[in-house]
Parts: structure tokens; sequence; C-alpha cells
């Protein structure tokens, strides 16, 4: 085989005349006559202006990023006092199996006791918060 044997793979093209006007020869892309042809041409699809005319939310508030803040998951008294027997111990695991509260992003989440509702037995409470009232409510508790 010799070098005129050879044939390229791909077809080779005819060079583009050099004509005025930027890096691509005789009319740079923008063809002949016309709106296309012309410097401040306007082209815009229809979409474009419907997006345009949608009235934006501007600035950094409520809509642009969620609170870092992770809110507990909130059990009042009376739901404690129908689920639970006297002396049991009140944890987010034994609140998780009675279905009190669920799990969050696959974690067990804090757990607060609100005081709502009517406390009438003594319970055992473990790694949970309280507010202001239940508290003063298990303390009163008989």
């Amino acid at each position: 085989m010799q070098l005129h044997h050879i044939s390229p793979k791909t077809k080779s093209h005819r060079e583009r005349r050099i004509g005025r006007g930027g890096k691509r020869g005789t009319y740079s892309g923008r063809g002949i006559k016309g709106q296309g042809a012309r410097a401040g041409a306007k082209f815009r699809p229809a979409e474009r202006e419907i997006i345009k005319k949608i009235p934006k939310l501007r600035g950094r508030g409520k809509h642009s990023f969620k609170p870092y803040r992770v809110r507990p998951s909130i059990v009042n008294l009376g739901d404690i006092e129908n689920a639970f027997k006297t002396g049991d111990t009140v944890n987010p695991e034994n609140l998780l199996k009675t279905g009190l509260i669920t799990k969050i992003k696959g974690k067990m989440p804090k757990v607060k006791i609100l005081g709502q509702g009517e406390l009438k037995k003594k319970f055992i409470f473990k790694d949970v918060a309280f507010s202001a009232n239940a508290s003063q409510k298990i303390k009163e508790a008989p």
C-alpha cells in the first residue's frame, strides 16, 4: 500500500470564502439582507416574554431559606395519660412504639411535652423537655 492508495474516512468540505465582518467569512453567518442581517435585530421566543411579565420575588425573605432550628415533636399530657399505664417510663423510644411520635428523616426526634389535658397517674420521664404548664401538672399529679 502506498500513500496514493489511501483515502480519508470523512469527506472534505469546501473552505469558507473569507469576506468582511467577524471570523466566519462573507456574511459572518447572518445570511443576506433582512432583519437578521441588520445590527440590533431582536428575535425573542414567546415564552421569554411571558416570563418577563410575571412578578418576581425580590430579596432574601421567608421564601428563600429554611430555618436551621429543628423543632421538637410535641406530645400533650392527655395523650400520655391515655397511652401509658401508671409507673411507665415515658421516653422517645416508648412514645415511638405507642405511635404518639414519628421519626423525622429516619432519626429519633427530640420530644417536648405540653400541658394540655389532665394527669391522674404517675410516670417516669426520661430524655424529654417540658413546658412550664406541663412540669407544674406533673409535680401536682397524685
